[in-house]
Parts: C-alpha cells; sequence; structure tokens
C-alpha cells in the first residue's frame, strides 16, 4: 500500500488551519509531500462557502458573536455549516491525480469513508442524492465542502461527534431547510469521542483509498505550525 500521513492537530482556530492546510496542499501538489489527513477540533465557527446565500445566516453576525461564534467566509464548496469542540473536522489533503481525477468520484469516496466509519459503530449511514454529506434515518451526520486546486483537494468533513447540536438552530446547515442534524452520541446512545471516531475514521480512509496511513506531526513533515 502507498503510504501517507495522518496528523493530529487538536483544538486550533479555524484560519490559522486554513492556513497549515495550505501550506501542506502546496508541498502535496509539488509532490514534496504524500496525501495527509488532518483531524482538528475548532473553537464555535461557522463557516461560509462558494454558494452560501446570506438567508442561510438566522442571526446578524453580531448576534453570532456575542454568543461566541465567528463566522469566516471560506473558498469550499457548498453553504453554511458550524464547526465547534468535540465535532471531529477531517482535511484529507490529498492529490486526485493519484486517486482518478475524477471529482464526483471523490466526494462520494469521502462519503464512503463516513459510511464505514458508522458501520463500525453499527450504524447504517446513507446518501442522500442530491445533497453532498452523510445522513441516518433522514438527519444529517457529516457535513462536506472542498476545493480542489491542481488536483489537490483542502478543507474536507465535518463528522458530529458528541458537540452540542444547538447551534444547528441558528442557521440553515448546508443551505437545505428542514433537514436535522445528529451525531454519533445520539445515534450510539452513548458518548463517541473525537478520539475513538477518529480511529475508525483513519481504517476507513485506508480501505477507500488504498493508503498506510502512518501517525506524524506537523514538525516532523518540516512545517512549521506558527508560521504556516
Amino acid at each position: 500500500m502507498v503510504a501517507g500521513n495522518v496528523v493530529r492537530l487538536g483544538t486550533l482556530d479555524y484560519e490559522v488551519c486554513w492556513d497549515i492546510q495550505r501550506t501542506v496542499a502546496h508541498r502535496v501538489a509539488e509532490g514534496r509531500l504524500a496525501d495527509t489527513l488532518l483531524f482538528v477540533e475548532h473553537p464555535p465557527v461557522l463557516t461560509l462557502g462558494a454558494r452560501f446565500r446570506e438567508e442561510n445566516l438566522l442571526l446578524s453576525r453580531d448576534q453570532y458573536r456575542e454568543r461566541g461564534i465567528s463566522v469566516v467566509r471560506t473558498d469550499r464548496g457548498g453553504d453554511v455549516t458550524f464547526h465547534g469542540p468535540n465535532q471531529q473536522v477531517a482535511y484529507p489533503i490529498f492529490d486526485l491525480r493519484n486517486h482518478g481525477r475524477d471529482l464526483h468520484k471523490w466526494m462520494r469516496d469521502l462519503e464512503e469513508t463516513v459510511i464505514r466509519l458508522l458501520s463500525g459503530l453499527g450504524i447504517s449511514g446513507e446518501r442522500n442524492p442530491p445533497h453532498t454529506g452523510v445522513w441516518v434515518g433522514g438527519e444529517k451526520v457529516a457535513a462536506i465542502g472542498v476545493r480542489v486546486s491542481k488536483w489537490v483537494s483542502i478543507h474536507g468533513i465535518a463528522l458530529n461527534c458528541d458537540n452540542d447540536l444547538a447551534p444547528f438552530d441558528l442557521i440553515v446547515p448546508c443551505g437545505i431547510r428542514g433537514a436535522a442534524v445528529t451525531s454519533l452520541t445520539k445515534l450510539a446512545g452513548r458518548r463517541v469521542t473525537t478520539r475513538e471516531a477518529s480511529e475508525l475514521w483513519i481504517t476507513s480512509f485506508e480501505s477507500v483509498f488504498g493508503l498506510t496511513l502512518r501517525e506524524a506531526t506537523l514538525e516532523g513533515l518540516g512545517i512549521d505550525s506558527l508560521s504556516a
């Protein structure tokens, strides 16, 4: 199997992590770095994608700030979603030239990593065309939004693990009206931590993409997280 990297970033500000993604993506595109999967949790933040519509924010930006939620415009696909503590976010910075050169296949493969993770918890996940993401019983458990440049993908998947779902009531998640969200903890009937989810997720990424992912650090990859 081809080797790749998995880096656990802990809790990190969204925009700092975005800078790190771009640094990693540049090196992957140049062939200086193997496919790299970043795991991270973010402080409360709403991210607005390329298809964002203002009506999908149900409060003013000042009202979000008063609740401790920042708002960031991004270049990923999709509309608005929420990130917060105890939600596991995965940023697979992969070179799609090695994974089919097919954006539709890439999105379906990302969904498949979540579906296999859920299966490991005894939960049956499903797709919900034409929407991107993974659902269980009509409720969304994972949101996906990416950007691909020079065949290298950044941004990724937000998986609700043991996070507070109340902030999703303050937006129209992913711009889909009437769509409820759920979490692994609710679905499993017990607490599912981001660590447990990430361990299962590594296995599913390896099986979907034919990789062996080795634990690494930014420093070990030659990246200074403070100047990335």
